[in-house]
């Protein structure tokens, strides 16, 4: 089955307009097949891992389907974490950018319950919450569910992990009967088939079939990065593998834009490509990229469709596709023509495991690198220019002319030898060569940075005598949280407690996160350690 362009869809002007400006062109494969039956009223049970798009699948015919003139709310979406349920109205509310009347509320534990209760009063139509906070409102007669007409439960598998099964019943047990039920889980435990019996009613089951993918022989590369350092990376990248034409791809039109300038500003000769573009204006910037006019095409995997150039020396994954499909027609734009070719994917937080499917779905192997250092970069430079000047002493004729000025410049400088000269000649032309605006002090590898200082010190309640390894707390971390896992420092574990050190920045979200965290059924505390404590008796530690 093709996916389908939005534009495609029978979807409002204000949604469509909402979506083109988010950047989004084509439907994910998920969208694709769940859209259409959830306009048609179907009960549907998703099968949809996170960063496939599952949001907009169910958060589009949300807000299409809303009644103006009904008050109250209409929609009730369940999230397992706080974080979940920010993301999702963020999502929501880029949805329902130009469409007038509708609000979004997301409310959950750690927040004023008060200044949930205002927001309440002003009757919003879609809820976002986590099952305990829900659960709260509904025994304070603040959150009313009797115009209720779709509810979503989001990553059901995970609320069901984080122990919210007699939460979900006693929410689903009183909302109308007359509603439709929308369940996404990333796998179909028993528990899930459970529930989909007892509250949904003939439910559709949807998943993307994962096609067996076979790619070229093309070299791939992982690095690791912030969203905020990939510019700075594009640009070491390029310039440390002397890329003369590149391909690179975002996940949206706006992504191509803000990249293309970003690119432009620092130099290069960079275009962009995507479907908001005239065809005309299209085909002029495919006819200078075919020329080797243009240095580096920024595009989306829409408008790139087609490309068929057989010098494109590298492809970069700006971001991570939701589909392995995409990855595969992407890296494939290169090493044609019986030529060699490589592609480097930036990765961070949980593109790991969307970079795992694609290794599993592909049969191939993606293998980890580290950013170039400015050293490789000013190395690779020195040797373009003295290939230059290597082809300038071929040709006589060229530099000749300028032997009366070496001349004066020697008799003018006592000291000076004509290697002298010439070094501080080739210095001013290597400098001058390097007219690029970079600033790469932004881009450092974060491993080495957060070694360096910045970690903050949690305490769990849970040791040796609850079977616990450092394995399980870096797994449990980088599952529910942005955290990669080789980014977590010491762990010591203790007969009774534990102790576990990340980067100061991640110190909210993982305590959040893991609010819920059990381990062999005993509920974890996690807190931040004010100072370090406990007895130095053996503990079983991991660097």
């Amino acid at each position: 089955m093709e996916n389908i362009l939005f534009k495609d869809l029978n979807l409002s002007n204000d949604v469509q307009k909402a979506l083109s400006a988010m950047g989004f062109e084509e439907a994910t494969p998920i969208q694709t097949k769940a859209i259409p039956p959830i306009f048609e009223g179907k009960d549907i049970i998703g099968m949809a891992q996170t960063g496939t798009g599952k949001t907009c699948a169910f958060g589009i015919p949300a807000v299409e389907m809303l009644d103006p003139n009904v008050s109250g709310v209409q929609v009730l979406i369940l999230s397992p974490t706080r974080e979940l349920a920010i993301q999702i109205s963020e999502e929501l509310k880029n949805v329902c950018k130009f469409k007038r009347g509708v609000k979004i509320l997301p409310i959950y534990g750690g927040q004023s319950i008060e200044r949930q209760i205002q927001a309440l009063k002003g009757k919003p139509q879609i809820i976002i919450g986590t099952p305990g906070r829900v659960m709260d409102h509904m025994r304070r007669h603040t959150l009313k569910l009797a115009n209720l007409k779709m509810i979503i439960l989001d990553e059901a598998d995970e609320m069901l992990n984080m122990g919210f099964r007699e939460d979900i019943d006693t929410i689903l047990a009183q909302v109308p009967e007359e509603r439709q039920t929308l369940l996404f889980s990333a796998t179909m435990a028993s528990e899930i088939m459970d529930l989909t019996k007892l509250y949904q009613k003939e439910p559709m089951l949807i998943k993307t079939v994962h096609k067996e993918l076979t790619i070229p022989s093309i070299e791939q590369y992982y690095l690791e990065v912030r969203d905020s350092s990939k510019p700075e990376l594009l640009c070491r990248m390029i310039d440390a593998k002397n890329i003369k034409l590149g391909l690179v791809f975002c996940n949206t039109k706006k992504r191509v834009d803000d990249l293309t300038i970003a690119l432009q500003t620092r130099g290069y000769s960079a275009e962009a490509l995507h479907g908001d573009m005239k065809q005309s204006e299209r085909d002029r910037v495919m006819n200078k990229f075919r020329k080797g006019m243009i240095e580096i095409l920024v595009a989306t995997d829409v408008a790139a469709r087609g490309i068929d150039v057989n010098n494109i020396e590298a492809v970069f994954n700006y971001d991570i596709p939701n589909d392995e499909e995409y990855y595969v027609h992407r890296i494939g734009r290169t090493g044609r023509a019986g030529k060699t070719g490589v592609s480097y994917s930036f990765i961070f937080g949980r593109d790991i495991y969307k970079l795992k499917d694609i290794q599993r779905y592909t049969k191939s192997e993606i293998l980890p690198m580290k950013p170039p250092t400015i050293t490789d970069v000013e190395e690779v430079k020195l040797e373009a220019s003295i290939g230059k000047v290597l082809s300038l002493l071929e040709s006589p004729e060229r530099y000749t002319k300028y032997h009366s000025t070496i001349e004066k410049i020697l008799a003018e400088s006592a000291d000076a030898t004509t290697l002298d000269v010439a070094g501080a000649l080739f210095s001013m032309a290597f400098e001058e060569l390097d007219n690029r605006n970079y600033e790469y002090s932004d881009l450092d590898d974060d491993h080495t940075r957060y070694q360096k200082g910045g970690m903050t010190r949690l305490f769990m309640n849970i040791g040796t005598m609850d079977h616990i390894q450092p394995k399980h707390i870096v797994q449990s971390i980088a599952a529910k949280t942005s955290l990669a896992g080789k980014l977590i420092g010491e762990i010591d574990i203790h007969k009774n407690f534990t102790f576990v050190e990340i980067p100061s920045e991640f110190a909210d979200e993982v305590m959040d996160s893991m609010r819920n965290y059990t381990h062999r059924g005993r509920k974890v505390q996690i807190e931040k350690a004010a100072k370090r404590q406990g007895p130095k008796n053996k503990p079983n530690r991991r660097r």
